[in-house]
């Protein structure tokens, strides 16, 4: 350790650095060389001397260590030959001066590449590091969404829930069988399915629809009128025959007609209701309807009249019934297009005389005190011919019902005839037998203007809750609480031959060859359901 001297140490050691020379030390005997003094202060310093010089030694061999390890590991595993020169060289043996030169590039090639690894694991980390927390971030937001998000509401674009068509028609019905409702006391007998289909006032028929030499070329860019037509006759001769349903009545010797009230098997509480009507019962005594109700429970769950005709009744009307607290005082302004039926003449609770205050019916509580009992709050169509004779006139039409309690309406629509139902809603209807994918879907905001228009839900004059679990009806009637009631004021010449409306149905007359409904189907969407934000 202190080179080729192993004697001890000399006068070039640090030990005597500040004695003075041999040469001026003065001579004493040998055995005197040193005092006692001397040899404590040669301890002192010795020791220290020795200590850090052995401090020191292991210092080095720790950096030699290291820098051998960093070496060894900076080799590729299968290199014996480099590590065989970096051992040989930290031993000191003979290795020749240009391979310890290659070694040593070769070192920092090592080191070089091990940099890139290096960063290329680096920069894997940190891309699998982002990716991990937009996944997180990404999984929290659609948790977020979807539980701690707003709810869902059906304020979405509608989707067919039901097509009643053809001989699938009756399945989406119930056949109520017996006398007709106390409240409504009209002058018929429901039957059943099979007794229907017995008398034949049941059925569902296959005929070509004229309708679709108006529809058959709504995709022909042909201007030509001419052309068009020549290319529509053909096609409607082309046109395979379509299903119309046909429901009748039938006398019996009693007087009191046999009839059919169907019942909706599903309830709602929304959607867009739609029928495409080509003929409806029609003349004086007729009362028929295509409505909504939950009957166990009226007034309370409401009631809505889509199509009630009355005797000689000729523009269509919207009407709710309701319990209390619901009225349409605050219709805004150019929301529709009708207007509201009248109460005029209504008698005065104690004295019984007539008050000939003109009220507009508005108060949907079906006991208002100044409107007509049972009368409710009532849109009219005012276009007219879109009722009885005249719409049947006309080849029918179309009716519609919006009842959207989450955009706080119901709005009602009829057009006729067929040519003035908005494209829309002719696509929606020609195409609802199609796979989804190729519906169209009705959108009443791309058609006109509704000629009834409801406000309800929450910052309105009615509730939503007062229309609720209702299911829809669609039935014939005669006589009875309303077109009996009106018999001597709607059908004058009818009157004066028969003094109730009962004993002019009970004469059979040729008439009530016209009391039938002919329905090319009737299609029920609701809203999907979305998150608003």
């Amino acid at each position: 350790m202190f080179g080729g001297n192993k004697e001890g140490p000399t006068e070039s050691t640090p030990l005597f650095q500040n004695q003075p020379s041999s040469s001026t030390l003065p001579s004493q005997p040998d055995d005197e060389d040193y005092s006692t003094d001397d040899l404590d202060e040669f301890d002192d310093t010795g020791n220290v001397y020795f200590a850090n010089l052995k401090t020191a030694s292991i210092r080095r061999e720790s950096m030699a260590a290291d820098a051998l390890s960093t070496r060894l590991l900076a080799i590729a595993d299968d290199d014996s030959e480099a590590e065989e020169r970096i051992l040989r060289e930290s031993l000191q043996l003979d290795v020749p001066l240009h391979r310890r030169s290659d070694s040593f590039k070769d070192l920092l090639s090592e080191s070089a590449r091990m940099q890139q690894k290096a960063a290329r694991n680096r920069f894997i980390s940190m891309a699998l590091l982002a990716f991990v927390s937009f996944a997180v971030i990404g999984t929290a937001l659609y948790v977020g969404v979807q539980f701690i998000g707003p709810p869902n509401v059906p304020a979405g674009p509608y989707r067919l829930l039901e097509r009643q068509e053809g001989e699938n028609f009756f399945d989406f019905w119930s056949f109520y069988e017996g006398p007709d409702s106390a409240g409504s006391n009209g002058y018929i007998t429901y039957v059943s399915e099979a007794r229907a289909k017995v008398l034949g006032i049941a059925n569902v028929t296959m005929e070509k629809d004229d309708l679709d030499v108006y529809f058959a070329d709504d995709d022909d860019d042909d201007n030509n009128n001419s052309t068009r037509r020549k290319r529509r006759r053909r096609k409607l001769k082309e046109q395979p025959e379509e299903p119309f349903l046909y429901m009748k009545t039938a006398p019996t010797p009693n007087g009191p007609r046999e009839s059919i009230r169907l019942e909706g098997k599903r309830r709602y509480n929304r959607g867009l209701f739609i029928i495409d009507l080509r003929h409806m019962p029609q003349g004086c005594g007729l009362w028929p309807a295509f409505w909504m109700t939950d009957e166990a429970n009226w007034p309370v769950n409401g009631e809505i009249d889509i199509v009630e005709g009355v005797n000689y009744q000729t523009e269509a009307k919207t009407a709710l019934h309701t319990t209390k607290q619901c009225d349409m005082y605050d219709v805004p302004q150019g929301t529709m297009t009708g207007t509201w039926d009248t109460a005029v003449g209504i008698p005065d609770r104690k004295t019984g005389i007539p008050d000939m205050t003109f009220r507009e019916a508005r108060n949907c509580f079906v006991y208002d005190p100044h409107q007509w009992l049972n009368q409710g709050c009532v849109s009219i169509d005012t276009d007219g011919g879109s009722l009885g004779v005249p719409l049947n006139k006309k080849g029918g039409g179309v009716f519609a019902l919006e009842w959207d309690p989450q955009y706080k309406h119901l709005r009602s629509w009829v057009f006729s005839p067929h040519t003035a139902v908005p494209e829309n809603l002719v696509k929606a209807i020609r195409t609802a037998h199609k796979p989804e994918s190729q519906r169209v879907m009705p959108d009443p905001d791309q058609w006109p203007l509704p000629y009834g228009y409801f406000p309800i839900g929450e910052g309105t004059n009615c509730g939503s809750y007062h229309f609720k679990n209702m299911r829809l009806v669609l039935n014939t009637a005669f006589c009875g609480s309303v077109a009996g009631n009106r018999f001597q004021i709607d059908c004058k010449k009818e009157s004066k031959e028969f003094k109730t409306c009962n004993e002019y149905i009970k004469s059979e007359p040729d008439a009530l060859k016209e009391a039938y409904w002919k329905i090319r189907g009737v299609y029920v969407y609701e809203r999907d359901w979305v998150k608003t934000w």
